[in-house]
């Protein structure tokens, strides 16, 4: 999910995004923990500030929470990641670069994005499915970040501007904890 309106229909109504069991340990009962604010930089198309949501299981012997964060919000980022996409890659971006991001931001993805992506390889060749192992197989595992985004992209036909944030969310879902960038 891309869009600000429909982000802001699902905090109208929390079940949009409730799972149904909780990742840790499968109890049915999960509740609305809090709605902490993120404050996304970079893109101009979002509010200053983005209220998300923040689960918790009711299982007394677990407790486990996470935030539900929507697609056009990076993990781990202060950016939005339409904004990363510009940034790092202007070809493939079908918006110009608007807000300043800094000279050492810039770098860091850059080098992030140069990286290898074996094990984001690996996760995806064993993860099943035709359309995960035909990425895994154009990247290889001597592939970098970089060319694993542009093959999801091309296999996917994921829209230019959305190729960090869906590739993200995919990683994400496959193996918590796990980053693009």
């Amino acid at each position: 999910m891309h869009e600000l309106d429909e982000h802001a229909r699902r905090l109208a109504d929390a079940d949009r995004y409730r799972p149904e069991r909780c990742p840790r340990c499968g109890q049915t009962h999960v509740h609305v923990h809090a709605r902490p604010e993120r404050h996304p930089r970079g893109e101009p198309s979002l509010p200053p500030v983005v209220k998300v949501l923040q689960y918790r299981c009711a299982s007394k012997d677990c407790g486990a929470t996470w935030r539900v964060l929507p697609l056009f919000l990076a993990r781990h980022l202060w950016h939005a990641w339409k904004a990363v996409e510009r940034t790092v890659m202007p070809s493939a971006s079908p918006e110009p670069t608007t807000a300043p991001v800094r000279a050492r931001t810039r770098q860091r993805w850059s080098a992030r994005l140069a990286s290898s992506a074996r094990v984001l390889v690996v996760l995806l060749a064993i993860s099943g499915g035709a359309t995960l192992e035909e990425i895994a197989k154009r990247v290889g595992l001597e592939g970098t970040r970089a060319e694993l985004v542009s093959a999801y992209g091309v296999v996917v036909a994921t829209a230019p501007g959305e190729r960090l944030s869906s590739l993200g969310a995919l990683v994400h879902r496959l193996e918590r904890g796990l980053r693009l960038m």
